[in-house]
């Protein structure tokens, strides 16, 4: 199948939010703080970006659709792993945070899933 480019752009972005979940297993939260993830949702997060940047790659060189419903799926765990923020006790600052790594999450899926506009053929 082809990839169009809303496709390629869910694709770009969808990288870029796996390349920031595997940086996040990189700065756990301190010990001591109040707020921000245990470090096993962290990790968990990390496995999911790294399946999300293979899934990517398959997809963008091969425009396999299983590749891109494999990526849309990690990129959607890792937001339901965000959506705790919501429910306990965290600044403000961390729930927007949150709520725009939602919001990006959902556009990438959007365009990532969003089917690609083909010629239908003519019959004589």
């Amino acid at each position: 199948m082809e990839l169009s480019r809303v496709n390629k752009a869910g694709l770009v972005i969808a990288f870029l939010l796996g390349l920031s979940d595997i940086a996040s297993a990189f700065s756990p939260t301190p010990d001591g703080a109040e707020s921000g993830p245990p470090y096993a949702i962290l990790l968990i997060d990390a496995v999911l970006g790294v399946i999300t940047l293979v899934a990517v790659v398959w997809a963008w060189r091969t425009g396999r659709r299983g590749a891109v419903r494999i990526a849309a799926g990690a990129r959607i765990i890792s937001m339901l792993t965000a959506l705790p923020a919501f429910f306990v006790g965290v600044p403000a600052a961390l729930q927007f945070a949150v709520g725009l790594f939602v919001v990006v999450t959902i556009a990438s899926v959007a365009m990532m899933l969003v089917p690609s506009r083909r010629p239908v053929p003519v019959s004589d």
